[in-house]
């Protein structure tokens, strides 16, 4: 897991096709979102801030952590809300200072096994609150980010919601769905998405 680290994410932001245009939010966050009351919220790993932006669009108090200064550069170029704050932080050993009312990631690779990443900002949700995991699930002969991850960087539904203690969450999503994205060359590619929701009970 050693090469997610922070000069990777740096060299991968440095190098990503579509740099400096605007892009939208992922699919899923509308969706598994959209009924819920705005609150504060965390977007943990959030890359270009497409997901962030539009949380503050929709009247969330966004905080916004990623562990490389260059996707927040490009992010804040992009952000015109106030109610996003930046923060360059490596999540797998920053805490936060709160909990949230909504705790979301969209795909973020740390340098640490996907699952144990997922327990960690669970516990950043305050009670009552959403928790909305989107990840990768990596199959065989796929390529994420340019060259073939390692097993840990990958999780299904089932592997996600079995680290949810029944007696702490309830789960409202627990999906998976294959979906076709246009690269910058033009050519098709399809993308597994793993799509976990839950609530943190009181």
């Amino acid at each position: 897991m050693a090469e997610f680290d922070k000069p990777y994410w740096e060299k991968h932001w440095q190098q990503a096709p579509g740099a400096g245009k605007a892009l939208g939010p992922n699919p899923h966050l509308a969706s598994e979102t959209g009924g819920l009351a705005p609150g504060t919220a965390l977007d943990a790993g959030c890359g270009d801030g497409g997901e962030a932006i539009w949380l503050a669009s929709q009247g969330w108090d966004v905080t916004a952590a990623d562990i490389s200064a260059e996707a927040l550069a490009l992010a804040a170029t992009r952000a015109v809300s106030k109610n996003v704050e930046w923060v360059r932080a490596d999540l797998t050993v920053w805490a936060p200072a709160t909990q949230f009312d909504l705790v979301v990631t969209h795909y973020a690779h740390p340098s640490i096994p996907q699952l144990a990443f997922y327990d960690r900002i669970s516990g950043w949700v305050a009670p009552g609150g959403t928790l909305l995991i989107v990840g990768h699930r990596h199959t065989a002969g796929s390529a994420g980010h340019g060259h073939h991850p390692p097993a840990e960087a990958s999780a299904t539904a089932a592997d996600i919601t079995a680290g949810l203690d029944t007696a702490k969450w309830e789960i409202a999503t627990a999906e998976e769905h294959v979906r076709t994205l246009t690269a910058p060359d033009g050519r098709s590619r399809p993308l597994h998405d793993v799509v976990v929701r839950a609530t943190r009970r009181q």
